[in-house]
């Protein structure tokens, strides 16, 4: 028992020789603990990059946080809260360090995205205490919309595209969703790479429904309104008014009212020869001038066949013609249209008789 008592205390004697050892100030370091290992921020906010650290020193601590790029960039030093020097252009006004080496950053951008290596030493302290917080920052999304060439299309349709658009957001998924729950693996429906392009093939009338869309990033999440897709069927009179038919009739009854048919060219007015030989220096007895046409003739009867005299017999006289001569003659004959001589003189009426024509012989 009392070999077994001197070997556990001799097992102890390390254990608090380290303790005095580090009680005196032989050997010390800053211990320190990082609550979250990963901050996610949004730009134009803020973050709080956390840190805590302990040791048996009473001085105050150097800070130092610096970013990892290719050669990395110091953010800020400092002993206590007291920064040392003029920080860099990018981050002025942007930080404030606390006591216990918290890091703030403020008005948040994208290119502060990075890992943050953080160092706290103390003077009396041999180790410093060193850690790492990686930042994330991206855009807030905006609210989604579903954005397609129409909202309305014919069964057996080749296909149809919708677009999950939004203005801003960085590092977006999405989803869709079909009559208000997650789109199912249908072989007509595909999604592009990145799932923002949905693409229905060959549309049946089963795909008449609502169709929402939802984004997501880091920093949060936004759902569109949901938008109806309209199928209609081939054979329904409703798909000729609804794709644009009621507006080519319209159109078309509007043209067929509006359309006259064009008239037809009119010729001006003939001259009747009467008015030519009105003219000076014309008359019927100067038949020789070369700018008249020449006369035809017709029974060996020189004639001008463009005018003519309507003479109508007087009915007073039919009977004693009729009784002076037995049998019909050219004086019963109907009224006919005798043109004027070439000779002036020519056209003479007998009393009681029709005109009759006489040709001089010459």
């Amino acid at each position: 028992m009392k070999a077994q008592r001197e070997a556990g205390l001799f097992h102890h004697i390390p254990m608090l020789l380290c303790f005095a050892f580090f009680k005196s100030g032989g050997v010390l370091a800053v211990n320190m603990t990082i609550p979250n290992t990963l901050l996610r921020g949004t730009a134009g906010g803020e973050a709080l990059l956390s840190v805590r650290y302990n040791s048996f020193s009473l001085d105050p601590p150097v800070i130092k946080w610096q970013l990892k790029r290719e050669k990395s960039i110091t953010v800020v030093q400092s002993i206590g809260t007291d920064i040392i020097g003029t920080p860099r252009p990018e981050y002025r006004d942007r930080i404030l360090v606390f006591e216990n080496g918290t890091l703030l950053l403020h008005n948040l951008r994208l290119s502060d995205e990075g890992i943050y290596d953080v160092e706290i030493s103390i003077t009396d302290d041999t180790f410093p205490g060193e850690g790492s917080i990686t930042l994330t920052v991206d855009e807030s999304i905006s609210k989604p919309f579903i954005h397609m060439d129409t909202s309305s299309i014919l069964e057996l349709s080749e296909n149809i595209v919708l677009n999950c658009s939004h203005d801003n957001g960085t590092r977006t998924t999405y989803r869709w969703f079909k009559g208000g729950k997650p789109l199912s693996n249908v072989t007509r429906f595909t999604l592009s790479p990145d799932q923002k392009y949905l693409t229905i093939s060959r549309v049946v009338m089963a795909d008449d429904d609502l169709y929402s869309c939802s984004v997501e990033n880091p920093v949060g999440n936004m759902s569109s309104l949901p938008l109806r897709l309209t199928v209609y069927r081939r054979s329904s009179l409703y798909i000729i008014l609804s794709t644009g038919g009621i507006f080519l009739l319209i159109t078309l009854v509007t043209i067929c009212a509006c359309w006259t048919p064009s008239k037809k060219k009119k010729h001006p007015p003939r001259t009747h020869l009467s008015r030519f030989y009105e003219q000076p220096g014309h008359s019927l007895i100067n038949q020789t001038d070369d700018g008249l046409p020449k006369i035809p003739e017709r029974n060996g009867i020189n004639s001008v066949t463009s005018l003519y005299i309507l003479q109508h017999k007087d009915p007073s006289m039919d009977d004693s013609s009729s009784n002076s001569n037995g049998s019909p003659s050219e004086f019963d004959s109907p009224p006919r249209y005798n043109g004027f001589s070439k000779y002036p003189g020519s056209l003479k009426q007998s009393n009681g008789s029709p005109a009759r024509t006489s040709y001089r012989n010459s």
